[in-house]
């Protein structure tokens, strides 16, 4: 039982890290990827959809990204779209291919985007310790029902504080990771 507790921990914090390295992508570096217009939609016969579900989405070269849509008739929506999103993007069309050429980053917008990263760090971090504090909770609730012996509790105790420990040196690593890759010029 405790065991199942734990690995239900460890599982949710695994998906708390993929969340924020999701997250992660999306804030932009000063490299250009595909990854970038993930949270961009665009209108669809009358739905929102991602744009990586109506056009195909290159890296050209470090600067610049290339989207190809698979329909003509969407390459002023596709426009638009990019105008709207929040990501300051002026994208430019020859044919049937639009470039969003990415603007070089201020040390001042170096700055935001990092402490936007260290924001969703700490999001991350509070959440495994929800996801923490649950788990102790259950393995309390289980040593209350009399269903587990004090001396398994605590040491259940102990193995999901491990796995939070480890789970947030994780997070620790990517956000390090992050901010340096912004920092780079």
């Amino acid at each position: 039982m405790i065991g199942e507790i734990t690995a239900d921990a460890d599982e949710r914090m695994g998906k708390t890290l993929e969340a924020m390295q999701g997250a992660f992508a999306r804030i932009r570096s000063g490299r250009a990827h595909p990854g970038l217009l993930d949270s961009v939609r665009v209108p669809y016969y009358g739905s929102e959809a991602p744009l990586n579900q109506v056009a195909s989405v290159h890296v050209e070269d470090a600067r610049t990204l290339s989207v190809s849509p698979w329909e003509k008739s969407l390459i002023p929506e596709i426009e638009r779209a990019l105008l709207k999103s929040d990501l300051g993007l002026n994208p430019t069309t020859s044919q049937d291919v639009i470039h969003v050429p990415l603007p070089a980053l201020t040390e001042e917008s170096r700055r935001d985007l990092a402490r936007q990263a260290r924001q969703e760090a700490e999001t991350a971090r509070i959440a495994m310790r929800n996801v923490r504090r649950d788990a102790i909770a259950d393995i309390r609730e289980l040593l209350k029902e009399k269903e587990v012996a004090k001396d398994d509790a605590h040491r259940g105790e102990e193995r999901v504080q491990a796995v939070t420990d480890r789970r947030i040196r994780e997070v620790d690593q990517a956000l390090q990771s992050k901010e340096a890759d912004l920092m780079e010029v």
